[in-house]
């Protein structure tokens, strides 16, 4: 990746008109004035604050604040030292375009169906993985695994990962509606259920595919034994479909996505509704009849992405919470009530780590006087999650809540995760800071952060350009898939070309801009549906 020269960093999409605006600057400038682009009339002047030592990008660094400019318009700031960033928009919502980008990046992800050149423009393709799929150790029994979403720059569809994904779209449907009230459009769009909820279901269609009629257990992924090349596009990946076995992790993430599913789609569809509750309480039964399951391993002819977890009370307490806020039966909050007591995060919001969803779940149900005290428990423990972040956020240079630790595989998920964790705290403690603070972690993502780079693809005057993602590298188009997040900084080096070129960089800096770096240029959909969450909150009417 060649080094961006600038010295201001800043969103390069724009910021609210009324919300909290600034600038991080790593060079010696104690002031700085604001000039509207084309005109280059100066409209304001601001001091930068004294330096201070940003440990996470290994540099100084100074802040300068301009939330009092409130007009509409496209500006361009100017240090005293004459550097001057890229242009950004002050509006009432300025993330409107990167909203329906976020969202459109899962079309792009569709599996089975044609992308074709209404919805898709220059990034479309044939359709894909159409063939049955063969369930591993079953010869001769092949299911129907067609539909969903590929994972990843790959072509893997994983049932823990889809959960994640689908749940964090549905928290943001469910607490921002407001946000939705425009079409992409989709080939699906029809003016009545919003389009964030046809692509969820597309997904779900999936999902229930992967349940076996048999049991109620859920396979845990669908792919073939091997990743493809790098330049496959999907409808030429033509290798066998296997369904990978049934695994706990995934039999409980997926009854808590059905169960919180069937309360989002009874207004629209009361019918579809009632398949996902039946189909996740067939799966909880599966999860009783199996205590002893562990975590799931490749079998050994396979080499496609394990996601694998050693600890499993955190799916089955999210289901728990999501069976018993969809039925209000007691055998449910039993259970959550039970697997509470188990030592796990509970307000992670990872794809293995996924108590904070439980939580969120178990408190938005509502507090009674049967379960006052374990609401208040998990409402202080939430609260307290909140507060750790705000005060990691005080003391980082960029005002986010990523340690130096913080910074691996995918630490742009972790960031996001956060600031939608921040966000979601604002309805029980509902303190301007978290908001401002979340506000900062979107900041950075789109490059208000030591590399000047935005993270999503196709949006920011300076945006990654060569993600580890198969049809952005098989395809003939120059520019990549646009709305697509990438994993962002790894300190750890997971990969071959960052080992070689990233050696003794900060870890805020150890990032490059390349197609075969799988650990720190790959998009997944559980990167992208937490900056769907945190942006819907900005994007509300």
């Amino acid at each position: 990746m060649n080094e961006i020269k600038c010295a201001v960093a800043m969103n390069q999409i724009g910021y609210p008109i009324n919300g909290q605006k600034t600038a991080v600057f790593n060079e010696k400038s104690s002031g700085f004035h604001i000039e509207e682009e084309g005109t280059k009339r100066i409209v304001y002047r601001g001091k930068t604050s004294q330096p201070a030592f940003d440990r996470s990008s290994g540099s100084e660094v100074r802040k300068g604040g301009f939330s009092e400019l409130a007009k509409p318009g496209t500006y361009v700031l100017v240090d005293d030292e004459g550097n001057r960033s890229t242009p950004f928009a002050l509006e009432e919502r300025p993330y409107g375009e990167l909203h329906n980008g976020l969202l459109k990046a899962f079309y792009y992800l569709r599996c089975g169906e044609t992308l074709d050149e209404k919805y898709a423009g220059e990034w479309g393709h044939k359709s894909c993985h159409t063939k049955l799929g063969v369930v591993h150790g079953e010869e001769g029994v092949y299911l129907d695994g067609n539909g969903g979403w590929h994972d990843a720059g790959d072509y893997g569809k994983y049932v823990v990962a889809g959960a994640k994904a689908v749940a964090d779209l549905l928290l943001a449907y469910e607490m921002y509606p407001k946000a939705f009230v425009n079409s992409i459009p989709l080939p699906e769009s029809d003016q009545v259920m919003p389009d964030v909820l046809h692509e969820c279901k597309v997904e779900l269609d999936f999902l229930f595919k992967m349940q076996d009629k048999r049991s109620g257990g859920v396979y845990h992924k669908l792919t073939t034994r091997h990743f493809p090349g790098l330049s496959i596009m999907p409808e030429d990946d033509l290798d066998e479909l296997v369904f990978s076995p049934i695994s706990a992790a995934a039999t409980a993430s997926y009854a808590a996505i059905m169960a919180f599913a069937s309360r989002i789609y009874r207004t629209y569809d009361l019918s579809y509704a009632d398949q996902c509750l039946r189909s996740a309480e067939y799966a909880w039964e599966w999860i009783l009849k199996h205590p002893e399951a562990g975590g799931f391993k490749n079998p050994a002819d396979i080499t496609t992405g394990e996601y694998g977890d050693g600890c499993l009370f955190d799916e089955k307490y999210w289901a728990a919470a999501e069976l018993y806020h969809t039925t209000n039966q007691e055998k449910y909050h039993s259970a959550f009530r039970e697997y509470s007591t188990e030592s796990f995060p509970k307000c992670e919001l990872g794809w293995a780590d996924v108590g904070g969803y439980g939580t969120i779940s178990y408190l938005r149900k509502g507090k009674t006087e049967e379960n006052q005290t374990l609401y208040d428990s998990l409402q202080e423990e939430l609260i307290s999650e909140a507060e750790r972040l705000l005060s990691i956020c005080e003391n980082d240079g960029y005002g986010i809540s990523l340690e130096e630790k913080d910074y691996m595989w995918g630490s742009n998920m972790v960031l996001m995760n956060r600031a939608m964790l921040l966000l979601i705290a604002m309805e029980w403690s509902p303190k301007p800071e978290y908001v401002k603070a979340a506000a900062q972690h979107l900041h950075y993502l789109l490059g208000q952060n030591t590399l000047h780079l935005s993270y999503v693809t196709g949006f920011g005057t300076h945006s990654v350009m060569k993600p580890h993602h198969r049809p952005s590298v098989g395809d003939d188009v120059d520019a990549p898939v646009p709305g697509m997040v990438a994993g962002g900084p790894n300190r750890n080096l997971n990969d071959e070309i960052m080992e070689r070129t990233l050696q003794g960089k900060p870890a805020a800096a150890s990032y490059i801009d390349h197609e075969d770096s799988y650990a720190g240029n790959e998009i997944t959909i559980y990167w992208n549906s937490p900056a769907l969450f945190v942006v819907s909150y900005f994007n509300q009417k």
